[in-house]
């Protein structure tokens, strides 16, 4: 008995580790902070490590932590009717290396997408972040969001829709920084 706690206790672990990077990144582009992206992260590792022989037994276990973590978020949400979100900087966020060819990750101004980013309403910014940087597909970020796809769809177009309208922003997306 307690081999098979210390088994799924050190899968958790190496679970954990592997996607903490990522998990991180996610929440801090939902929160738009790096104390509540850690507490979302955390929060949501509770709530999966006490179901862990359920999610580690799923198809997607990382799919199943990532509904986690955006329910948690709209739980939040929904107790309080307005966030404020106004990042400071990200330097305490681990960065990991662009993608080649990955230009919002080589943007020199990135503070100036994540100002906009956090600008969005929530089930906007939720769908630009798992379908643009998680690279989601639309049905993967709908059972995600615990939406729709068309929903998915109608979020993520009204938020890219926004970041366009923002001065300088477009610009510096799609010339990856350089006018």
């Amino acid at each position: 008995m307690g081999d098979r706690k210390q088994a799924r206790d050190e899968e958790f672990q190496r679970f954990v580790i592997g996607r903490w990077p990522r998990l991180m990144r996610t929440a801090f582009l939902l929160t738009g902070e790096q104390d509540a992206a850690e507490d979302l992260v955390q929060t949501t590792l509770e709530q999966v490590y006490v179901a862990w022989r359920r999610v580690g037994a799923a198809d997607d276990p990382e799919a199943y932590v990532r509904r986690v973590m955006i329910n948690a978020h709209a739980r939040k949400h929904r107790r309080r009717l307005k966030e404020f979100l106004a990042p400071k900087d990200d330097s305490g966020l681990t960065h990991e290396l662009p993608d080649q060819g990955d230009r919002i990750a080589q943007a020199d101004d990135r503070s100036a997408l994540l100002t906009a980013l956090v600008q969005l309403p929530p089930r906007q910014r939720e769908a630009v972040v798992l379908r643009y940087w998680e690279d989601l597909s639309e049905s993967q970020a709908a059972e995600a969001m615990g939406c729709s796809v068309g929903a998915v769809k109608s979020n993520a177009a009204k938020g890219i829709a926004k970041l366009r309208a923002i001065p300088g922003l477009a610009d510096m997306v799609t010339h990856g920084g350089r006018k």
